[in-house]
């Protein structure tokens, strides 16, 4: 009888892991066009504005999963600022709301993805209950995230380049 309930209830948790494998949450961070794309476990999908880390702090890029979550914390090493709703996912790296929503839509942060208030309430509360995978890709400061225009001419086609810095050739040496 015993062997007969052990394989049950193996046979149960078999079966309910796929549907907690399923309700991840999915965090698509575009460093290049400052959004976040979030796909729900349940099926919603929003879009919002982000904040990325400006020049010489990068957000780090790759594929992350939550650390820790905290409704409030304050930041320690940046003059005590608030980071509402912070999901932690890289050391001292997070994604947070901010006060500071004129900035969404451009690199401005020291690092940490930020959103607005609101947002971020938003998505601590789904990461909160379903998990999350959190994908980065992208620069802030490719000439395509900053808009900038080629020439009109008809001899200019080559594109504009720029000098990358020392510190940005050592976080991702590939990069054009």
């Amino acid at each position: 009888m015993r062997i007969l309930f052990r394989r049950l209830l193996a046979l149960v948790v078999l079966l309910a892991a796929p549907s907690y494998a399923c309700a991840y949450v999915q965090i698509n961070i575009d460093l290049s066009s400052q959004t976040m794309t979030v796909h729900s476990g349940s099926g919603e999908t929003y879009v919002w504005p982000i904040s990325s880390g400006r020049s010489g702090y990068p957000t780090p890029r790759g594929v992350f999963h939550p650390r820790a979550l905290y409704t409030m914390v304050y930041s320690a090493k940046y003059d005590n600022a608030p980071m509402p709703h912070s999901i932690f996912f890289h050391g001292q790296y997070a994604i947070h709301g901010t006060t500071a929503v004129g900035n969404l839509g451009r690199p401005a942060s020291h690092g940490c993805v930020r959103l607005s208030p609101g947002n971020a309430a938003t998505l601590f509360a789904m990461v909160q209950r379903q998990g999350a995978e959190i994908r980065i890709v992208g620069s802030p400061f490719s000439d395509v995230a900053r808009g900038e225009r080629r020439s009109a001419s008809a001899l200019a086609f080559a594109p504009i380049r720029h000098t990358r810095t020392l510190n940005q050739w050592a976080l991702d040496p590939l990069a054009r």
